[in-house]
């Protein structure tokens, strides 16, 4: 099988949506002779944002504490191999190959789109010998297909609304769900990135577990090395308290050198369309996100003409709140995919401009002379990328399916 036929093998996949539940991954693990518990030391992270970010500077903390680690998380920005690392690196052409055939013969077709892509990680990280490896949550927790692992310690970087439908239409539903990866007498980490009234619903659901709660506070988050944006020091301090219960020193200044596509992720010139000075590439697709960008934005004293597109599903007024006063203009556009919202839509709701594609957003944004935003969606992220930093790109477009 070659990379282009992996990829082609899954897209059928997405017919399955997305189903929670663990019994088909205990049983496909099984076949497999269970490759999640060849992980080495594991760190679970869960939280409604930031999870990507806190998985990134665990991995960077515990690099620097002399440890081989390996990360796994979703979605994707533009080439399926982004989401799983070794050892700094993205996963091989022919290592995700070799991963999947050997998930394919144990019935891995069978499996819904994540749940394949879940298993394969977990062979091929198996398969690289690593000393520690932290595990993104896809959807929820509590019947996550990554929940099937036994952590050292677990990470819920916070709660906000996001996924309603699948998770539950309250903060106190979606918490419970978050919840789900604490494990009895193992920490139980509750960052402070997401809203307040969500944080005693977490320690509580970790007193049930049975789980040892460490709460992050705002001491624990000022005493955080310089990162940018609120939201990131808040992060960092997840991840300072994760790589401290895996009983690592803690070498800060590996914080510097954390660099996340996507999220706050800044192009400047030659990359940059003419006449811009930078362009700023945050995925930040629910309000919570987007008041945590909008914050950031005020922080660094930055005022850019925002590039966005959005999910037709997703809390959209939500975001034009949080988004709309702390930029210049906006031009609303589509990724190219069925799940976006009418770029027509979109502009109304801000009251700016439309554009069918990125390409003719960022040509009508750069009109203005100022830094551009590309925000909204990770998909649309993913299409930046491969615009402006021809990072590397699949040769076909494979999503995981709407959360619905």
């Amino acid at each position: 099988m070659t990379y282009a036929a992996l990829l082609a093998q899954l897209i059928p996949a997405r017919r399955f949506g997305v189903l929670l539940g663990l019994d088909r991954m205990h049983a496909i693990l099984g076949r497999l002779g269970h490759p999640e518990r060849q992980l080495g030391s594991i760190v679970h992270v869960g939280g409604t944002n930031g999870k990507g970010s806190t998985v990134a500077m665990i991995a960077a903390l515990a690099a620097a504490a002399g440890q081989r680690v390996a990360t796994y998380t979703s979605p994707h920005l533009s080439c399926l191999r982004e989401r799983i690392v070794i050892a700094g690196e993205m996963i091989s052409e022919p290592a995700i190959v070799a991963a999947a055939g050997r998930v394919h013969a144990a019935g891995g077709a069978e499996l819904t789109f994540f749940e394949q892509l879940t298993a394969i990680a977990m062979v091929a990280i198996a398969a690289a010998a690593v000393d520690i490896t932290v595990l993104e949550v896809g959807l929820g927790g509590r019947l996550d297909a990554t929940n099937v692992v036994d952590p050292v310690v677990a990470v819920v970087t916070g709660v906000a609304l996001d996924h309603e439908a699948i998770l539950g239409g309250t903060l106190a539903q979606i918490a419970a769900e978050k919840a789900g990866i604490w494990k009895a007498g193992r920490p139980a980490i509750i960052g402070a990135s997401g809203l307040l009234e969500g944080v005693p619903m977490l320690v509580a659901a970790a007193h049930i577990a049975g789980a040892d709660p460490a709460l992050i506070g705002d001491a624990a988050v000022a005493a955080v090395p310089p990162v940018a944006g609120a939201h990131q020091r808040r992060n960092a301090a997840a991840a300072i308290a994760a790589v401290r219960a895996l009983g690592l020193p803690v070498v800060a200044a590996a914080l510097a050198a954390v660099r996340h596509p996507g999220r706050f992720e800044v192009i400047g010139p030659p990359a940059a369309p003419p006449g811009v000075p930078r362009v700023i590439l945050d995925g930040a697709h629910n309000p919570h996100g987007a008041q945590a960008l909008a914050a950031a934005l005020h922080e660094r004293g930055e005022r850019p003409v925002l590039v966005i597109a959005v999910s037709a599903d997703k809390d959209v007024p939500g975001i034009v709140a949080a988004l709309a006063p702390a930029v210049r203009a906006v031009v609303a556009t589509r990724y190219q995919q069925d799940r976006a919202m009418d770029p027509g839509q979109l502009a109304a709701l801000f009251g700016g401009t439309a554009a069918p594609d990125l390409r003719a957003a960022l040509a009508a944004a750069a009109r203005h002379g100022a830094a551009i935003l590309v925000a909204g969606s990770l998909f649309l992220v993913g299409e930046a990328r491969t615009l402006l930093l021809a990072a590397p790109t699949d040769p076909m477009l494979v999503t995981d399916p709407p959360a619905r």
